[in-house]
Formats: structure tokens, C-alpha cells, sequence
């Protein structure tokens, strides 16, 4: 039986990982000239490090040339040399890991800044087939994941490669047969990193996915927690996570754990090379063709040569996690914006509110229609009310006229213009919306109320409150207008939210309003009240109700009754009352 938090995420198969890396240097190159200075730093690291081996050789050839003949000036000066250079590479590494750390903040900030504008310009349609936890994931836990991969993994495998090519030239200068010794260890090394990348990329791409889902599942059950409770259904949602929460850290399991056997079986190979030079040093010094010195130098630069390669295969786990989690960020990156203004679109402005639908046939999945041919005409100033069952397409009325969708068939107009003819943010501002769904945010009730109006001063707030039933409650508050609400409103009650978004209607004049059971949630003594104050906001205006209590839109010009998505009657109250039809059984049926 499928249960809350089925829904999750759409999910698609990983990018190129080519791709991926190309847009994560985008970012990283916005601080080209900062990134520059780093990579040059730690390149005079790397070189440093060459050195160090070098100067060693030179001072151990020195001290091995036999009682009485050791130069110690030479000694010295190499010694001092070869310490010198590694406390620079050290200081430049330590200023290196600085500054990635502030370039990664960097790229962090500006990532979450493209992911959120984007997120603003994605149609209604993807919040409704993604779980808010899944996006949030994709805002703090990817973008961390892949920051902190810049931040130290990026610069440590460009340094590596400078040590690994730089090594296996100073070891080629110092003997060639001792670099035939190891050689065989390289290819190795390559061929099973390159088959491991494979098998692993695949699994940290599921492991993300895993981990959206989990936080998505999680960020739905704790926002239904009182329903949860209501219905005693803690254990089967314990049981569900219990499932979500074991599929993640299988995912996490499977891809770590293969990614994990990377660095021991690297080492393992490194060392067999090692075994091999020892060997083939010692036969080598025993027929006089190289020195101790060159030996120790050859071996030291052995250590730095496959050192680095050690250290890729085991921070190639956190690449592969970054490049998932970066795949998953650039997916909604690339998510189709919502539809753009047409260049022929005009501002709608002052709009005097005849709203008319022509055949507009809609649906939000390909094989399932809502709407069948709609036919609907609202002249200014008129009330139009739409009832009917559950289901019937009611809402999806209201998500055509605000054009968060737009119709598959058909034309919905405004003053004689189609939607598509005016511009989205102006034709959307010419409407006031009251909906069953409160939203309020964290702030003062100041500003929850004067949302929609800029410079709305304290004496129209004021006014719009008490329209609404809701300024004496407001001033019983300890901070009056200035009380913060907490976030998703947790500290007012449903009814008290409810009254503050017709405040805020009524202060956002416009001449088209929506009412989606706007007082579904007060109680009916002020439920009367607030019908006073609703006909004051609707003098005037289009408007467009959505009502369950029939009692409510008497008054209404037209009531539109709605069956599966088609438009079965229509007319004022007594009309419909007469026809004895669908309109009169459900009027007669709230007061059996």
C-alpha cells in the first residue's frame, strides 16, 4: 500500500562526467585570478618537495665518501637547503589549503544563489512532482558536498600530477634501469583505477539520490507530525522510514565500501614497486653502476611518485560523491523555466476584470484530463462561483487564470487579450488571493500583512486588519503589529493565519480577486464578520470563489457547478434551485 512520502523525486540517469567537472571550473574560474594564484602557489609547493629528495642524495653521496674525506661544509649546506625547502612548500601548502577553503565558500555561495534564483523560476509543476525535502538536499547537502570537494580534492590531485610527472622525471635523470624496476606497477595502477571510476560513479549517484529521498521523506512526516499522531500511525511511518532510512545506508554502504577497497589496493601495488627498486637497487650498487646516494634519492622520489597516487585513490571516493551530488544540483539547474513573456507581451495595468474561458481543455499528466472544454465568462464586477465535489477541477480553474499552468486546448482572456498576451509577473499582480492553504512567513505581522503593497504604512495595515476581524487579537499581542510570527506560522492558530492573508488581500487592491474557501478555517460567528468585510473587498471587483458552504455564495452572479471536470450547470442561486438538479441536491444536502 503506498503511503506518505511515496511521491520522491524524478529520477534521471547521471550526466557525462566531462560535463559535470567543465561547469564546476565555471564556477571555480569566476575567481580565475584568485584560483590562478593558488594553483602557482602549490605548484612552488610541489616543486619544493621535488628538490628536498634531491639536496638528501647529495648530502648522503657527500657523507659516504669515507673517514677524513666527508666535506661537512657541503653536508651542512645541503642539509640546510633541503630543510629550507620544505618549510617554503610547507608555508605555500598551508596558504594554498587558505585560500581553496575561501574559494569553495565562494562557489558555495554562488551556487545556492543560481540554485535558489532558479528554483523562483521554475513553474508550479515541479514542486508538485518533487518533495521539498529532496530540493532542500539538493540546496545545503550537495552543494556542501561538492564545495568541500573543491575546497582540498581539486587542488590536491592538480598538485599530485605536478609531483607524480615531476618525481618520474627526477627518478629517469637518476637511473633508468631502477626506473624499469617499477615501471610495470604504473599501468597497474591506471587500468584498475579506471575500472573501479566505473563501478563506483553509478553507486555515489545512487547514494545522493538515496539520501534526497530520505531527507524528503523526513521533511514530510515531520510537517504532518500532528496528523501522524491523530491517527496513531507512528508505527507504519517508523516502519516506512525504517525502509527509506536502511535503502540510503545500503547506498551508502554499496559505494563507500567498493571505494574504500581503492586506496589499500593502490598501496598494495606501490609497495610491490617499492620490493622491486630495494631489489633491484642493492644488485644495481653491488656492481658499482649507482651510489648510495642515488639510491636513497631514488627511493624517497619512488615514495613521492606513488604517494600521491595513494592519496587520489583514496580521495577518489569524495570525487565521485561531489560529481553525484554536483550531477543532482545541475539537474535542477537545467530544469525548463517556467514559460517566457512573449516578445510582443504588454503590461496589464488597472485591469477592469472580464475574464473569459473558451473551450480550454487542460490536464497536469498527458493521459489525464481535468478540464473538458470549459466554457466561462465573467464580466467586471461580477461574482463568479465555482462548486462542486472533491476533485471536480475546481483549483485547477484557479491555476489556469493565474497562468501557473497554462491550457493544453482553448483561450482564457483578460479584457478582450489572452493570457499569453500579457506579461506573467503583470497579469499575476492584477490579482488578490485568498487561500485555504495560509502561507505566512517569518517576520513581524507588520509585514506578513503588507506583503503585497510596497510602503504600505502603518494606518492602512491597521485598517486592512480590522476589515478583517483580525486587529483586536492582533493588539492583545505583547508586540502588537510588531509580534514576530515563527516560521510557518507555528505560534497563531489556523483561523488567526487565515484572517491575517484576507488582511493582506484587502490591502493589495486590485481589481480581480480569488477566494479559495478563504474562511474555511474561522469559526461562524466571525465567519460572519469577516462575509461583512469580504463584501466591502469584493465591491467592485471580478471575482472568483471556490466555496463548500453554498450558503456563503448565494449572492453570486453566476455559480458554476462542476462534475468531473466539466461544467453541469450553471446560473445564480435561484436558478439552480428551480432546475431541482445537482446544484439543488447539494444545497439541500448541507442542511439535512
Amino acid at each position: 500500500m503506498p503511503g506518505p512520502g511515496d511521491r520522491g523525486g524524478v529520477k534521471q540517469k547521471p550526466k557525462n562526467a566531462g560535463k559535470t567537472i567543465k561547469r564546476l571550473l565555471k564556477y571555480m574560474l569566476r575567481y580565475g585570478w584568485l584560483f590562478f594564484l593558488f594553483l602557482v602557489c602549490a605548484f612552488a609547493s610541489n616543486v619544493g618537495n621535488l628538490l628536498g629528495p634531491n639536496f638528501a642524495g647529495k648530502a648522503i653521496n657527500e657523507a659516504s665518501a669515507g673517514a677524513g674525506r666527508v666535506n661537512m661544509q657541503l653536508v651542512v649546506r645541503y642539509g640546510l637547503l633541503m630543510l629550507l625547502v620544505y618549510v617554503g612548500s610547507n608555508i605555500l601548502s598551508f596558504l594554498v589549503n587558505i585560500g581553496m577553503m575561501h574559494v569553495g565558500r565562494y562557489v558555495a555561495r554562488n551556487m545556492r544563489r543560481d540554485v535558489f534564483h532558479k528554483l523562483m523560476d521554475l513553474p508550479v509543476g515541479y514542486f508538485d512532482k518533487h518533495l521539498a525535502g529532496d530540493i532542500i538536499s539538493r540546496v545545503s547537502y550537495d552543494i556542501d558536498v561538492v564545495c568541500t570537494s573543491l575546497s582540498s580534492d581539486i587542488v590536491q590531485i592538480l598538485t599530485s600530477l605536478v609531483t607524480v610527472i615531476g618525481s618520474f622525471v627526477m627518478m629517469c635523470v637518476i637511473s633508468v634501469p631502477l626506473v624499469l624496476c617499477m615501471v610495470f606497477t604504473i599501468p597497474v595502477s591506471i587500468l584498475f583505477t579506471r575500472y573501479m571510476s566505473k563501478r563506483t560513479k553509478p553507486l555515489y549517484h545512487a547514494r545522493s539520490v538515496a539520501y534526497g529521498e530520505m531527507n524528503g521523506f523526513a521533511e514530510e512526516m515531520f510537517t504532518g507530525q500532528k496528523t501522524i499522531l491523530a491517527y496513531a500511525h507512528e508505527d507504519y511511518v517508523c516502519d516506512r522510514f525504517k525502509e527509506i532510512n536502511k535503502n540510503a545506508a545500503t547506498a551508502y554502504k554499496n559505494a563507500d565500501g567498493l571505494g574504500m577497497t581503492m586506496g589499500p589496493t593502490i598501496g598494495m601495488i606501490s609497495n610491490i614497486g617499492l620490493s622491486a627498486i630495494g631489489l633491484g637497487g642493492a644488485l644495481l650498487y653491488m656492481n658499482g653502476i649507482v651510489g648510495l646516494g642515488q639510491i636513497s634519492s631514488f627511493i624517497l622520489y619512488s615514495r613521492k611518485f606513488s604517494g600521491p597516487i595513494n592519496e587520489i585513490s583514496n580521495i577518489i571516493n569524495e570525487i565521485f560523491s561531489a560529481l553525484a551530488a554536483a550531477e543532482r544540483v545541475f539537474q535542477l539547474l537545467d530544469e525548463a523555466e517556467e514559460v517566457k513573456d512573449r516578445d510582443d507581451a504588454v503590461e496589464l495595468s488597472g485591469a477592469k476584470g472580464h475574464v473569459e474561458a473558451a473551450d480550454v481543455e487542460f490536464g497536469y499528466l498527458k493521459n489525464k484530463v481535468i478540464l473538458h472544454d470549459l466554457n466561462m465568462e465573467a464580466k467586471p464586477g461580477e461574482t463568479v462561483a465555482i462548486v462542486g465535489h472533491t476533485g471536480a477541477g475546481k483549483t485547477t480553474i484557479i491555476n489556469l487564470l493565474m497562468r501557473f499552468y497554462d491550457p493544453w486546448k482553448g483561450k482564457i482572456r483578460v479584457d478582450g487579450i489572452q493570457n499569453e498576451g500579457y506579461t506573467m509577473e503583470s497579469l499575476r499582480k492584477n490579482y488578490s488571493m485568498v487561500l485555504q492553504d495560509t502561507w505566512v512567513f517569518n517576520g513581524t505581522i507588520f509585514d506578513n500583512i503588507a506583503y503585497g503593497k510596497e510602503n504600505a504604512t502603518i494606518e492602512e495595515v491597521t485598517e486592512a486588519a480590522k476589515a478583517a476581524h483580525i486587529h483586536n487579537y492582533i493588539m492583545r499581542l505583547p508586540g502588537g503589529y510588531n509580534t514576530v510570527i515563527s516560521e510557518d506560522g507555528g505560534n497563531i492558530s489556523k483561523g488567526q493565519k487565515q484572517l491575517i492573508t484576507i488582511a493582506r488581500a484587502m490591502l493589495y487592491d486590485t481589481g480581480m480577486l480569488i477566494l479559495d474557501e478563504a474562511t474555511s478555517n474561522v469559526d461562524t460567528a466571525t465567519e460572519r464578520k469577516v462575509q461583512d468585510a469580504m463584501k466591502r473587498l469584493m465591491a467592485g471587483k471580478t471575482c472568483f470563489i471556490i466555496a463548500h458552504r453554498l450558503s456563503t455564495i448565494r449572492n453570486a452572479d453566476n455559480i458554476m457547478v462542476m462534475e468531473h471536470g466539466d461544467v453541469v450547470e450553471q446560473g445564480d442561486h435561484d436558478t439552480l434551485m428551480a432546475q431541482n438538479g445537482v446544484y439543488y441536491r447539494l444545497y439541500q444536502s448541507q442542511f439535512e
